[in-house]
């Protein structure tokens, strides 16, 4: 093993590379540009395949016929980017085809900025393409959680046959961590795809890859089937960390950057003799439902710290189901929360004050 020095978007492609991604097609926007940058110099090195599309649109749809052949693929952007991709990703989703899709979120609505944001939560979690589906969405919060998550993400995709989202942030993009790496970069032991659109092998017919279902009860044949396979991955696949839990009066929680940052306050607020604690959802969907349901047994208030105007909020509510409380303190627009400002938020909460 080698200890490096390694940017979080230079990161995401190498651990896609040790996780046995050998095709990759993108389009460059700020905060994510390092990745495609990366994987040019890298993917040639490995025998893969690099090609910068002409949009978004494109670059999804390439994704779709290199998953559809049957290799691990992935693609990569930014809040506006991933909003073009979005009828893709229904695609890969009705046709079932494992792939990786990477969003390093920037400030919005609209074309917004180039700062670190998280407002992509709803549209990552909650669809965002057309139709009934779920896609697995995992939130690392350190360089060295990117590089072990990609080889989660393409093996999730294969295991359940299906898009996996990895949610990063514009800080999580552009900072820079020690991460270490196996010194040889070996391919990884894949699933076999039966199913792939790759030439007779030995089959009396060719496989076909299709998300058109003319007739209705066909295609709510299918919808029943991608949502038995959502109980398997909520039931099996849910992450999370918990920090701190056992004896919390109020509990932090985050995702991403701002879990880091709640991190530090619940530190500093232990250190002032406040009994604070962490939930830090890895798997944004499945969402971990039932570590806060527990959580909110014993502990007295919630308080949800998000680099948007408050989404995921929506389903600590729902987790906590109106056993407590759930406060909300965020920032937006690229704007990102400063522990000292949680902190005094934090000993408002606990003296009874208001939000």
């Amino acid at each position: 093993m080698s200890k490096v020095l390694m940017k979080g978007n230079e990161a995401i492609g190498e651990g896609a590379i040790r996780a046995g991604c050998r095709h990759f097609f993108g389009y460059p926007i700020t905060p994510q540009s390092e990745l495609p940058h990366y994987l040019a110099k890298r993917m040639p090195e490995v025998g893969g395949v690099f090609l910068q599309a002409e949009s978004e649109t494109s670059s999804i749809n390439m994704v779709y016929g290199a998953a559809g052949a049957g290799f691990r693929t992935m693609t990569s952007s930014s809040s506006p980017g991933v909003s073009l991709m979005q009828e893709g990703i229904s695609y890969l989703v009705g046709a079932e085809l494992p792939c990786v899709v990477v969003n390093v979120m920037r400030g919005g609505p609209g074309l917004g900025n180039i700062a670190p944001a998280q407002s992509d939560y709803f549209q990552s979690v909650k669809g965002g393409g057309h139709g009934d589906y779920h896609m697995v969405v995992l939130a690392p919060a350190s360089v060295q959680e990117i590089i072990d998550m990609m080889q989660v993400a393409f093996d999730l995709a294969d295991k359940y046959r299906g898009p996996v989202m990895v949610l990063g942030d514009g800080i999580l993009g552009q900072m820079m961590e020690p991460v270490e790496l196996a010194d040889e970069v070996t391919m990884p032991e894949m699933l076999a795809k039966p199913w792939a659109a790759s030439g007779l092998k030995g089959r009396e017919k060719t496989n076909v890859i299709n998300s058109l279902y003319i007739v209705p009860e066909d295609c709510e044949e299918l919808n029943k089937k991608l949502f038995a396979k959502y109980e398997i991955i909520a039931a099996e696949e849910t992450r999370c960390e918990e920090y701190m839990l056992d004896d919390a009066e109020i509990v932090l929680t985050g995702f991403g950057t701002a879990a880091r940052i709640a991190k530090s306050v619940v530190d500093k607020a232990r250190a002032e003799g406040i009994k604070a604690g962490l939930i830090r959802p890895i798997t944004l969907w499945p969402f971990p439902s039932e570590i806060y349901a527990r959580a909110a047994e014993n502990a007295d208030k919630f308080l949800c710290v998000e680099m948007s105007m408050g989404q995921m909020i929506e389903d600590v509510k729902l987790a906590v189901n109106g056993k407590k409380p759930v406060h909300f303190y965020g920032r937006s627009g690229g704007m990102v929360p400063l522990a000292k400002d949680v902190l005094v938020q934090v000993k408002k909460l606990m003296a009874g004050g208001a939000e």
